[in-house]
């Protein structure tokens, strides 16, 4: 069996609505066999949650979990990968 190529990558998450934190949460949850680790930074001056996770997983992966957290309502996310 072929070993699948994993990339460390960083998920930056801005969350502007509270309602979607737990289906965030949720997501997290569901790939969490892929998460290095996870910072989170309240942001109460503009009501805001700025969050950072950390990955090493498939880019496929990466992908999948970026493009549905980006789907959550008043969330955005960029993914950044390593080179190696």
């Amino acid at each position: 069996m072929d070993k699948v190529e994993t990339r460390v990558a960083l998920l930056g998450i801005i969350v502007e609505n509270k309602d979607s934190i737990e289906k965030l949460n949720s997501l997290l949850h569901e790939y969490r066999q892929y998460i290095i680790g996870r910072m989170g930074i309240p942001y109460e001056k503009r009501h805001i949650s700025v969050i950072s996770i950390a990955l090493d997983a498939p880019m496929d992966v990466v992908s999948a979990l970026s493009g549905k957290i980006g789907r959550l309502p008043g969330i955005s996310t960029k993914a950044v990968y390593s080179k190696l």
